[in-house]
């Protein structure tokens, strides 16, 4: 039923920030993988994400959530020029940390660490919070980021001379700002409509 409400009385929300793989639950019933049609499908996009609650839920509203997940696809996975990957997740880790998204935090820190190959870097980032300092270039990504969290309005001058100071070009800001603008709305999204569950033992 899509309006069944769930109740997850049991799960102990973690409250540690962490790069460890954390599972979601939602509040409201995903769409059944066994009623998904080709209209669904092709809203996911990529057929294997059925098998997620969040999309499944997403799912329920397919046109939407093909816009969403191309969008999504372009801004972190297109690298025909502009910032590097790292950086890109880099800046979802910083919306997530400062939002206090712990699931999403933790799958972009991972994709960032991989990415940059600086695991320190980003456990200290989720430790420590968006004060924390690494490099020029790096401590400049995640400032800006942080700024278009807090108050969008507040970015401005002073960031963009920050990152373009520390050898960032005009495109690489532009997806600085698209990743950044992006994942606050998507976080919002997410941590209204279901919340994580602790890694699994073992």
């Amino acid at each position: 039923m899509p309006d069944a409400v769930l109740t997850h009385p049991d799960n102990a929300e973690p409250v540690e920030f962490t790069r460890a793989e954390l599972g979601w639950v939602p509040w409201r019933a995903p769409l059944p993988e066994a009623e998904f049609t080709k209209r669904h499908y092709d809203g996911l996009v990529d057929r294997g994400r059925a098998k997620s609650p969040y999309f499944a839920l997403l799912a329920r509203d397919p046109e939407v959530l093909g816009a969403r997940t191309r969008t999504d696809k372009d801004i972190f996975y297109n690298t025909d020029g502009g910032l590097p990957r790292a950086e890109r997740e880099l800046a979802a880790t910083t919306v997530s940390r400062l939002n206090s998204c712990i699931f999403c935090a933790s799958v972009h820190a991972r994709f960032a660490a991989h990415h940059a190959k600086a695991p320190e870097d980003v456990d200290a980032l989720l430790a420590g919070g968006v004060a924390t300092r690494t490099s020029p270039r790096w401590d400049a990504v995640v400032d800006a980021a942080a700024a278009l969290t807090r108050t969008p309005s507040a970015f401005g001058p002073d960031e963009i001379r920050a990152l373009r100071a520390t050898g960032l070009a005009d495109d690489e800001i532009a997806d600085l700002i698209f990743a950044a603008a992006f994942f606050n709305w998507a976080k919002r999204l997410k941590l209204s409509i279901g919340k994580p569950t602790p890694p699994t033992a073992g």
